[in-house]
């Protein structure tokens, strides 16, 4: 696409973006024109590198071929024990636990893994994303099922965890140690004894820090090991998102007063969210992904989790990461087996900020992924769990010299799952 071609396209995606909007909210004008500056200067970025392909294929064709995607393989499928554990303000979290296998799993698996012995007993509890769940971890479950006892969990308000109850009660926006809170009573109901893995992407890993700040006592006792993946113990208000610095401060500059008015007018939105669903599809994918091979079912996936965040949700997060600062609480890390990872091309948590945490923690092991963006562990699922196994081996639970071969390659010629 030229220089000129582009700078075309993102004009009729903002164009459609304020249009879309001015239409869902009627006379609602005020919010969400200034909504509408705020969206198309990010949309305006990404608008211009897949706008081409979307305005070459007909709607009516798209929507057929969600529909299609939506149906196809078992992504997000896979599912354990329920549980509920209940937050410091009596906020629901659901969980789901996956038991070890008679035996230990299937043979051949677990050899691939772990070669010819069986992992210890730890249970590995996995944390996701801003407006994931956790079938964001899909092909990381797949490979351990029935292998390690893994714990997989919603954080508040996401997935099928309740609403926050501080949230909707008293209007307060989510705090970052608030979080730590939620998982230390997800771990206090799903893995009362025994040693733990911890592994946060992204929101997921902050939610760990934060558990290591308010709760050094349970990392010192019971913490075995931990995997940050894409994520960041802070600075996130300097990240520009790839988009010129200017845009960024003016989206910066509205944004939170934005997101409160959106959030109040939440079903006006969401009917604008829809009206917009095809670029808003491939800002997601954008952002969500480096691979121009990324299989189509995996996209779609990603795209499904993170249009069922509600907008007031996304609006009572969106405060946290600018005021989000763990670095002090790495040092309860210090010590453990520690990995590190992130997409080299992440515009989200950038790379940087992962080589940052490595800095602090001397003896972790950092992997930076080449051709990966934010969602990592769904892009390059098979390096993700070989780092994970690597992890457990170096924690004690394996042997050394643990392999993986392929748990779901994303490319456009593998099958779903």
């Amino acid at each position: 696409m030229s220089e000129s071609s582009a700078e075309a396209v993102a004009d009729v995606a903002v164009a459609a973006v304020a249009s879309a909007t001015e239409a869902a909210a009627g006379g609602w004008r005020r919010a969400t024109g200034i909504a509408g500056v705020a969206i198309g200067v990010v949309a305006a970025g990404a608008a211009a590198g897949v706008a081409l392909e979307r305005l070459t294929v007909g709607r009516g064709i798209r929507r057929k071929a969600r529909l299609a995607l939506d149906a196809a393989g078992p992504y997000g499928a896979l599912r354990g024990t329920p549980g509920k554990a209940y937050a410091e303000d009596g906020t629901e979290l659901y969980y789901e636990v996956d038991e070890v296998e008679p035996e230990g799993g299937p043979a051949s698996r677990r050899r691939r893994l772990f070669g010819r012995k069986a992992p210890a007993a730890v249970t590995v509890v996995f944390c996701h994303g801003y407006c994931l769940s956790q079938d964001s971890w899909h092909f990381q479950r797949a490979a351990l099922r029935g292998l390690v006892r893994t714990v997989h969990w919603d954080q508040r308000s996401h997935g099928r965890s309740g609403r926050g109850v501080a949230q909707v009660r008293d209007g307060a926006p989510v705090t970052i140690d608030e979080l730590g809170g939620d998982l230390r009573a997800v771990l206090d109901a799903a893995v009362p004894e025994g040693p733990i893995v911890l592994v946060g992407h992204s929101m997921g890993g902050m939610t760990v820090m934060a558990l290591a700040d308010r709760f050094p006592e349970l990392i010192r006792e019971r913490v075995v090991a931990v995997a940050l993946i894409g994520t960041s113990s802070g600075r996130l208000g300097e990240v520009n998102f790839g988009l010129p610095v200017a845009g960024v401060n003016a989206v910066r500059r509205v944004l939170p007063g934005v997101l409160k008015a959106l959030g109040q007018r939440a079903e006006l939105v969401e009917k604008g969210r829809r009206a917009t669903a095809d670029l808003f599809a491939g800002i997601i994918k954008r952002y969500s992904f480096a691979s121009r091979d990324v299989d189509p079912a995996v996209a779609r996936f990603a795209e499904r989790m993170i249009e069922s965040t509600p907008i007031d949700v996304v609006a009572e997060y969106y405060p946290a990461f600018d005021d989000h600062d763990k670095t002090e609480a790495l040092a309860h890390f210090a010590g453990l087996p520690v990995l590190v990872l992130a997409g080299i091309q992440d515009m989200v948590t950038p790379s940087e900020h992962s080589e940052a945490i490595a800095g602090l923690l001397p003896d972790a092991e950092l992997v930076l992924v080449p051709d990966a963006g934010h969602l990592v562990m769904l892009e390059h699922p098979e390096v993700v769990t070989d780092r994970l196994a690597d992890l457990l081996a170096r924690a004690g639970a394996v042997p050394a010299g643990a392999t993986v071969e392929g748990y779901g390659s994303t490319s456009s010629t593998a099958g779903p799952g």
